[in-house]
């Protein structure tokens, strides 16, 4: 049953315009943008509401400043990070989710929320590893 599934897929992948596999594919850089550590975790910050950067790089722990704004020019080239600049001073600059990016942000927090409901069974399959790698 799965072969079926996985050929009507297959067929159905062939009448995009774009493959993620081809290595020249455009899709691959953006795949790279939204599945990277930075951009995971930035979209889904982002899904939470408007933030300003300070706000945003609070809430991404651990990000530095350089990897978020290369992450947010990135995010925003590809449509998915809106940057709305006010004329102030100092200046206040605004991050938001496209609708795109909004699309995006929630296949990205189902994936999130599966893999933190799932911890535990990766937690004791790592120390099995890690144990079976000290005894060999």
């Amino acid at each position: 049953m799965e072969t079926i599934a996985h050929t009507e897929d297959a067929e159905s992948d062939a009448d995009l315009p774009y493959d993620v596999f081809a290595r020249g594919c455009p899709s691959r850089r953006t795949l790279e943008h939204v599945t990277g550590r930075w951009g995971a975790l930035t979209l889904g910050a982002l899904h939470e509401g408007s933030f300003r950067f300070n706000e945003l790089r609070r809430r991404v722990d651990g990000v530095s400043e350089k990897m978020l704004s290369q992450t947010l020019h990135a995010l925003e080239r590809d449509g998915l990070v809106h940057r709305e600049a006010q004329p102030t001073n100092p200046p206040r600059v605004d991050y938001r989710l496209t609708p795109l990016g909004h699309e995006v942000a929630e296949r990205l927090l189902t994936l999130i929320r599966f893999v933190e409901g799932r911890m535990d069974d990766v937690l004791a399959s790592r120390e099995r590893y890690d144990e079976a790698r000290a005894s060999a």
